[in-house]
């Protein structure tokens, strides 16, 4: 990853490359079609980030991940996470 990703992340949502690096080997070992390993790994993204979402926005991503309809288009997936 580049060191400009880690600034802006570390800058915009006070997140430390340590856990970035932390949640992307969690992630990569993760049975993504298992809700209940999904719903784990979106909670720490939120915790992480230190955002709040709904149980429905909640419910919303894990569905479209667990059923691999996550949008790939950064405007789609911009409105998808609002």
């Amino acid at each position: 990853m580049s060191e400009g990703i880690f600034d802006y992340l570390k800058n915009q949502a006070n997140i430390d490359k340590s856990e970035i690096y932390q949640m992307v080997d969690a992630v990569q070992h993760a049975d993504m079609n298992d809700e209940q390993t999904v719903r784990r790994i979106v909670r720490q993204l939120s915790r992480l980030a230190n955002k709040r979402i709904s149980s429905s926005k909640e419910d919303k991503i894990v569905e479209a991940i667990v059923k691999n309809q996550v949008p790939m288009d950064m405007k789609t997936l911009e409105n998808y996470l609002k």
